[in-house]
């Protein structure tokens, strides 16, 4: 007769589809010792790994872990979203903006602008300044150029 077998401890892979609790802290730059996100008072958060909801970097750490499992982990910026591109500084006119909105709305410094390419994708940028004839938006992803400290609890694996 053979001895019982444990059930087979399942991990964290780089397809794993994750329910988890975690909290992004920005450690540099102009918004360090804030928390970017915290879902630990919230619901549950889930994640999709290798799909771009989170950078390699991020999720890297994650790899090997098993349910139930907390910890942390601290990332220089080039491992999280990488360093601040100038490049993604970008002025339009105040026409293309109005083109990304309902009519008659009201924009003002800090708001995320979704833009849509012909193509069907998306993407963000954040308002910086606003005068009469152009706007000057941020696409640099809101945690570049930040060391974050990350703390995370496994909830469940699949």
């Amino acid at each position: 007769m053979n001895a019982p077998t444990s059930p087979e401890k399942v991990i964290v892979r780089p397809d794993s589809y994750l329910t988890l609790h975690y909290r992004i802290e920005i450690l540099t730059g102009p918004a360090a010792g804030s928390v970017f996100t915290d879902t630990f008072t919230e619901r549950p958060a889930t994640l999709q790994l290798g799909v771009g909801q989170w950078s390699p970097g991020m999720e890297q750490p994650l790899l090997g872990r098993a349910e139930q499992e907390q910890f942390e982990f601290v990332l220089p910026c080039e491992q999280a979203y990488g360093a601040r591109n100038p490049d993604l500084l970008q002025r339009v006119t105040r026409k293309a903006l109005a083109t990304h909105a309902p009519e008659g709305e009201q924009f003002e410094a800090g708001e995320m602008i979704e833009f849509h390419t012909p193509d069907g994708g998306r993407y963000s940028g954040v308002l910086k300044e606003l005068d009469e004839q152009s706007a000057l938006l941020d696409f640099n992803h809101p945690l570049a150029g930040a060391d974050l400290k990350v703390e995370v609890y496994i909830l469940g694996i699949l």
